[in-house]
């Protein structure tokens, strides 16, 4: 027999619904203003009328920011620094947590140890860059690549997820004469997909906002990632009206414009790759896995 009304478990969702539907705005909202405010005439900025929607649309303040062709170029940088960046770090994160993860390697712990050292504690800016500049790596990127080549934490949750597997699948992969190269790259990593992409989106990320170590390290400015272009390009910008244009023409762009299109401009990529590995975060790759 149905009961009428709400229950206590309905009023629940409902109420949980409604939370996470406010969470949902409250991110969503600052993001589609600054689109807007991207897209809107420097009258209606100036005035504050921008809210979720463009006023007098418009698309100087973009055309402002690639006109040069210099933002291009750093589009270029940052996608080469991410992308050999990224490769990098999986590369040797999944080397240095395959093995740290099997009790049987010799010296585990003392690794184990030295590895965790690192991560609490750190020689500092200075050596760090008087390390590089002894190497010859200055001005290369090389010198972002190399120091950053794993992150511990993120070894260390490679490293708990590898634990995490069965035993059995590399005992059966074993037992049909397969080494242990042949385990990582035919059985454990297509197993390791979800935290695979995890990290990918993470490493990925952080080299996308690389800024500082730029910044330190790369001295040409055909060489700047695009973090490093964009601060210098809003911080020409005045507090004043920028103007821009040629002959009669006159185009007014406000630095709030700039600084909006600069945001837009630099998060859409990652916007668009996020949704590629979203699947993998909680998709189960290991069921059917091991069976009897």
């Amino acid at each position: 027999m149905r009961t009428k009304g709400f229950n206590k478990t309905s009023l629940f969702y409902w109420l949980n619904n409604i939370v996470l539907a406010l969470f949902a705005a409250a991110t969503v909202f600052p993001f589609l203003n600054i689109i807007a405010t991207s897209f809107s005439g420097s009258r209606a900025i100036s005035a504050g009328e921008v809210f979720l929607w463009p006023v007098d649309f418009n698309t100087e303040t973009y055309r402002n920011l690639i006109d040069d062709g210099q933002l291009i170029v750093a589009m270029k940088n940052t996608v080469l620094i991410t992308v050999v960046g990224t490769l990098l770090n999986m590369v040797f994160t999944i080397l240095a947590a395959y093995p740290l993860s099997k009790p049987r390697l010799k010296g585990r712990s003392v690794l184990l140890q030295g590895v965790l050292f690192t991560m609490l504690f750190g020689g500092g800016m200075i050596p760090h860059f008087l390390l590089i500049n002894s190497l010859g790596l200055v001005n290369t990127y090389w010198a972002i690549w190399l120091p950053a080549l794993v992150s511990v934490y993120n070894m260390f949750v490679m490293k708990s997820f590898f634990e995490g597997l069965p035993a059995e699948v590399e005992e059966s992969a074993a037992m049909d004469g397969a080494n242990e190269w042949v385990v990582l790259f035919r059985i454990i990593l297509p197993l390791s997909m979800p935290v695979i992409a995890a990290l990918t989106l993470f490493y990925a990320v952080g080299w996308w906002n690389s800024y500082m170590n730029v910044l330190i390290y790369i001295r040409s400015t055909d060489k700047m990632s695009l973090m490093v272009k964009l601060y210098q390009m809003i911080d020409l910008v005045s507090p004043e009206m920028l103007r821009s244009g040629e002959g009669v023409t006159e185009r007014m762009i406000t630095p709030e414009g700039v600084r909006a299109a600069s945001i837009v401009f630099s998060i859409m990529p990652i916007l668009c790759v996020y949704p590629l590995l979203q699947k993998h975060f909680v998709k189960g790759v290991l069921l059917g896995s091991v069976k009897g």
